[in-house]
């Protein structure tokens, strides 16, 4: 019942794809609950939650309601290659477009490619190296993304927002789950900073200013009330919408929420 933005934009005529983890369901490509194409997408390419047997030659991922067989590669690579392929297969390129690319890395089950642990070879932990080598291997399918975005001519015009879900899962000390809080109290399923302040990077040519900072706290929500500012949606009357426009804050003013952000432990 819920309304997503990939809806709201296909309806003012983008092109919609999702490439990546999808648990937003309990039964995965299955009539009896509602698919990525029933949220608005034209295109997918998913798994239900994790990369299986792990983020290296996955066996598990669907396009499109068929189940794809295994695939070679990162399965970070795979996805972003699959929207690149999208991008650039579309019968009219002039019309606008909404990609969702959401990585497995480096959730776990962690598994690495050799090529991006080399940069860790003088580390003695193999599950470090692993660890480190997982964010790598993420690092570069992100970087192929924003190249292909460039090179195709859709750089200044493209808004991109770059986050993550949650902290880092384990103790940070032991087997592959190494991600690192900066010093934040908790980890995942904290509701301290160590568990819910989490990466979050926008790049938006001529409105973004490029290496400027911001203090202002916001969230997930926001991005779907912020894409429909920017494209000028009314939002949906029908129901409560938690997030608040960011654009005040690319012109350094301040976030107009009509309720402060706040987290509930129970």
């Amino acid at each position: 019942s819920e309304v997503t933005i990939a809806e709201v934009l296909k309806e003012r005529g983008y092109d919609t794809c999702h490439a990546g983890k999808w648990h937003l369901n309990g039964l995965f490509n299955s009539d009896k609950q509602p698919q990525p194409d029933n949220h608005g997408y034209d295109h997918w390419l998913a798994t239900q939650n994790n990369a299986a047997p792990n983020h290296v030659n996955p066996t598990n991922y669907v396009r499109n309601r068929e189940p794809c067989g295994k695939l070679e590669g990162a399965s970070s690579v795979i996805a972003v290659n699959e929207a690149i392929r999208w991008l650039g297969e579309r019968t009219d390129s002039t019309r606008p477009f909404f990609i969702t690319l959401w990585t497995h890395e480096p959730h776990l089950p962690i598994e690495s490619l050799p090529e991006f642990m080399k940069p860790y070879a003088d580390l003695d932990d193999p599950d470090l190296r692993q660890h480190h080598g997982n964010v790598t291997q993420m690092d570069h399918a992100f970087g192929l993304l924003m190249s292909a975005l460039d090179t195709s001519g859709f750089r200044d015009n493209t808004i991109v927002f770059f986050t993550s879900d949650n902290g880092p899962e384990g103790n940070g000390e032991t087997k592959r789950t190494r991600g690192s809080t900066g010093g934040l109290r908790g980890r995942k399923r904290h509701t301290h900073e160590g568990g819910i302040r989490v990466p979050g990077i926008i790049r938006w040519p001529g409105h973004v200013t490029p290496g400027s900072e911001s203090d202002q706290p916001v969230i997930g929500s926001d991005i779907f009330t912020t894409l429909c500012d920017i494209v000028d949606v009314p939002l949906p009357a029908d129901r409560t919408i938690d997030g608040a426009s960011l654009l005040p804050l690319f012109d350094g003013q301040t976030i107009h929420r009509k309720e402060t952000l706040y987290w509930r432990n129970h």
